[in-house]
Parts: structure tokens; sequence; C-alpha cells
């Protein structure tokens, strides 16, 4: 097993992870960045075949690039994880894919990353394993976290029920025959049961997130979109009540719904049942009030849990999210994270916000590593620094 040595090791190739290693390389700093798929952007290509953005293509760029789209436009899955691929390209940032993180642990004053590279088999036990040695570790593994949530009960459904999780489902082709359940009522919920009630019978379950209170693309939208992203970074921030408060909502019951609205659904035919799956009955799912549902498929939009059980730092909170401030954890020093849901404000979580939230990060480090350099006389003797072109 390989061991190497980095001022700053960055784990994820998301827009997240991309945007810290801009800022990085912008001031010069040495660093890598460690993601798990074969490409950079299959984080977004892993997604049903029919996801868009919910976000129009103008605030879908990352620092120093525009995403290359009209305006206006809602770009999909694929697109995106093609423009993460070209940014990574474009500012030769230095990824190394099939490389999954099995540990990160404390090392003396900094940190040691365990990391399985993939053989093409998903298992992470191919030729690139090794240990980096790292100054600074900055978690950019994405919103929500890693793992897929379903309740326990899910197991005790029939085995002839097709279940599906959100981060699974492709497209309704998964789908058995039959009619179908989708339990989570978010926007993911929605979107997934307006497409499978193309052909099955669709039952759509859970508590009611509201919805925007216009078509995305419409002129009432992009008449507002400035003022609605003025306040999505800078009102709906962990700086003030009103954003706390939001935070607490949506990183516990997902937001409203965006682009299928409650009409789309009426429309297609979907049953809207605003109680949630309480549990399971001879193999059938059993809805609140006592209702059983004699379903082919269940699709579980019931979110992400985070799972930093491979961070082996005693800083996470019953809750499973870190203590953090803008990314920075004051409990241990050189540990940060990026791209979290409600890190910074409600831009957090999206495209376009992970720029300013990285450049938080990035000027941490940067300010660490020279306060250390004049603490131990070392300034200058960093040699493998990556440049922005």
């Amino acid at each position: 097993m390989t061991e190497e040595r980095f001022e700053t090791v960055i784990i994820g190739g998301g827009q997240a992870g991309l945007s810290v290693g801009y800022h990085l390389a912008a001031q010069g700093r040495e660093f890598v960045i460690l993601d798990g798929g074969r490409r950079v952007g299959d984080n977004w290509r892993v997604h049903w075949d029919s996801l868009r953005l919910y976000t129009p293509a103008r605030y879908d760029g990352l620092p120093g690039m525009k995403f290359p789209a009209p305006r206006w436009s809602f770009p999909g899955k694929d697109a995106m994880g093609d423009f993460l691929a070209a940014y990574a390209e474009r500012y030769r940032l230095p990824v190394r894919t099939e490389a999954r993180v099995r540990q990160v642990r404390p090392d003396g004053d900094g940190y040691r990353v365990t990391v399985g590279a993939g053989d093409g088999d998903g298992d992470g036990d191919g030729d690139g394993a090794g240990e980096l040695r790292a100054d600074n570790v900055v978690v950019a593994t994405g919103t929500f976290g890693r793992k897929p949530y379903v309740p326990s009960f899910a197991e005790e459904l029939d085995p002839g029920i097709r279940q599906l999780h959100s981060a699974s489902y492709r497209n309704d082709a998964q789908l058995r025959p039959g009619p179908v359940l989708v339990v989570g009522a978010s926007h993911s919920g929605a979107d997934i049961a307006f497409e499978a009630s193309a052909r099955h019978r669709t039952v759509l379950c859970g508590r009611d997130t509201g919805q925007i209170p216009f078509r995305l693309g419409s002129r009432p939208m992009r008449a507002v979109a400035p003022l609605l992203w003025l306040v999505a970074g800078h009102l709906l921030t962990v700086r003030t009540p009103i954003g706390r408060k939001a935070a607490a909502e949506i990183r516990v019951h997902g937001g409203p719904l965006l682009r299928v609205r409650s009409a789309d659904l009426a429309a297609a035919g979907v049953e809207r049942v605003t109680g949630r799956m309480t549990g399971v009955r001879g193999g059938r799912p059993v809805l609140a009030g006592g209702r059983v549902l004699d379903v082919a498929n269940v699709v579980w939009c019931t979110g992400f849990r985070q799972d930093f059980s491979w961070i082996d730092i005693p800083v996470f909170r019953e809750d499973g999210w870190p203590e953090e401030t803008c990314g920075i954890v004051a409990a241990s020093p050189g540990l940060y994270f990026a791209g979290l849901s409600f890190q910074r404000a409600f831009s957090s979580m999206l495209v376009g916000g992970a720029g300013r939230d990285a450049r938080i990060v990035a000027r941490h480090i940067a300010a660490r590593e020279r306060s250390t350099a004049r603490r131990t006389g070392t300034a200058g003797q960093r040699t493998r620094a990556v440049t922005a072109a």
C-alpha cells in the first residue's frame, strides 16, 4: 500500500469539491481531489434519466465558468455531469477517480486518509489503494450524505413487490406491471410519481411540503429569480433566525414541490395521500389511518441520512450532522466540510451556491497554512502546488 503526502485532501469531486479545488489552486496551494466515480460528474449521471436541475443555467455555473446553455434553460443531469468534467479539465484540477475513501482518522497534527480505488467491479479494492497524509481534509461528499434511507419495516414487504429508492430509480421501465406507491412527497417524489403515472396507477403519500407559487421557467419566475437568489444566499442563512428555522425544516423534511406541482399530479391521475406510510400488514404497505394498499411497486423517495461512520473523528452530533460553522470544524483544526445542506445558506445545496461556500473554506485553509509556515519556518517549501489556468 502506497503512502503520499498532501497539504489538503478534498474528498468528493462534485461541484462543492471542485469549487474548493478552484479556490485553492488560485492561491497556489497543494491538494488532490478524490472521487469514487469512474468519471468526474458521475455523481450527477447516476440520477434518474428525466432529472433536470431546478435552477436555470444562469445560476448553475461554478467559479470562473458559466454553464454553457441558454440562461433560462434547465440542464439535464448528464449535461451537469459533463459540465463538471469540463470544469475539472479546464482548470487542470488534480482529480483521482475511482478512489473511494474508506477512513479518515487523526494522525499527529494532521490526518490520514485511507483510499480504496475501484478496479471496475465497484468493490473498491483496485490497484490504486493507498494512504494519504494531509494537513487538511475537506469532506465534500454531497448535500445529504451517502446513505439512502428507507424505514426499517421496508423489509417486511412481500418479496413480489419491487422496491426502489430514488437513488437507484432510473426510469419507469424498472417498474413491474401494476400499481405504484411513491413514499415521500417532496419534489423528487412528485417528479417520480408524475412520471410513473403515465403507465401505472400511482399513489403518492407523505406530508405536504407546499409548492413554489409559479412554474419553473415562466415569466413570473424569471421576474423574481434575482430576488429569490438574493434571499437564498443572503437572507436564509445560518446567521438569521428565519434561516435557521428553514435549515431545520429542509434538512429533515425536504423542500417544496418545484417542477411538478399539485395540479399536475391531479391532472395525471396521481392519488395524493397526505398521510405517511406507517407500516406493513400481510406484506402490503399500510398508510396512516390503516388503509392497506395492494401495489406491485414501492419507490422510496425518503431521502438520505448522513453516514460519516468512515470519519473516525468525534465531531458529529446525535443527528449525524457535523459540528461546523460555514464548513469549518473548530474542534478539529484542519477538518472542513463543503456542500452540506444549509452549510452557510439555502444556496449551499444549489450548484450556483457552491463557489461562495468553497471560497470561505479555501481562504481558511490558506490562512491556516500561512500561519503554520510562519510558526515553523517552512514558508516557501511547498513544491507541488497546482495553479488554475
